[in-house]
Order: C-alpha cells, then sequence, then structure tokens
C-alpha cells in the first residue's frame, strides 16, 4: 500500500488571473488559497478545487529566470505535474529512484508549505513527479460568493 497522499495537479499559467477564471468558469473551483511568491523555487502558486473536487495548482513564473518560462513559451508541459504529500522524502525519492525515476532537482523549502522539502521526480514512463515533505497538511482555502 502506497505511503504517498494525493495532494494536487499542477496547472502552468502565464497569468495566474486568466487561468483562475478559466478553472472557475470552465470547471466550478470556488475555494482559493492566497497566492503564494516563491522566489527559492521562482514561481507564483495558488491552489483551488471545488468542495467534493480536486485540488489544482496554478504555477506562473516569478520572472523570466522561473523554471517554468520556457514550457509556457513553448507550449509543453502545461499539465505538469502531479503531488503527493510524504512523512518521509528521502525514503520516498529513494523508492521513485529504484522504478528508474531521475531526480529534476534536489529537494527545496517552498513557501506554499511553510518551509517543507519539496522535490520533483521524472518516472520512466515521463510523469513528473512532486514530493511534498508535509504529511497531513491541508491547504487554507476561501469560498468565493
Amino acid at each position: 500500500m502506497s505511503r504517498l497522499k494525493f495532494d494536487h495537479m499542477g496547472l502552468l499559467v502565464a497569468d495566474m488571473t486568466e487561468g483562475r477564471e478559466f478553472l472557475e468558469s470552465t470547471f466550478g473551483l470556488d475555494r482559493w488559497t492566497q497566492v503564494f511568491e516563491d522566489p527559492g523555487i521562482g514561481v507564483f502558486v495558488q491552489f483551488g478545487r471545488t468542495a467534493d473536487g480536486p485540488c489544482y495548482e496554478l504555477i506562473s513564473p516569478l520572472g523570466e529566470a522561473s523554471p517554468v518560462s520556457t514550457a509556457l513559451k513553448r507550449g509543453i508541459n502545461i499539465l505538469n505535474h502531479v503531488a503527493y504529500l510524504t512523512n518521509d522524502l528521502d525514503r520516498d525519492a529513494d523508492m521513485l529512484q529504484q522504478k528508474g525515476s531521475m531526480m529534476a532537482g534536489p529537494a527545496k523549502p517552498a513557501v506554499a508549505y511553510g518551509g517543507a522539502r519539496v522535490q520533483f521526480w521524472v518516472t520512466a514512463q515521463r510523469l513528473m513527479v512532486e514530493l511534498i515533505e508535509a504529511p497531513g497538511h491541508e491547504h487554507a482555502y476561501t469560498v468565493n460568493g
């Protein structure tokens, strides 16, 4: 049985407001967290969902050097990743590596998770996975009118 808990799907957007409006009008998302500015990772992020639906993370670049700028310019990897909470990032990173996954970069603290470490991996099937060392984390949403 997996020790990982699904947290969100990450979507790249050039403009946070336009991305939010699209998800609201198309899929009915009506709960949003604050927008987090994360200079350590080089992105702005915001999480949204419906009362019973999955969580989406909107990701937009924090400047031209952002790791998501190139993907947005090329129109690739827009559905960027799936993310899982873990209570032991090192253990689950090792498990992914043993299954043929490649590390996309070192673990870094993430503002949206209170400084908890996050790390991205690319599986042998070319799926990008984010591990988040924040067991039990719950996003703080505000319900739209």
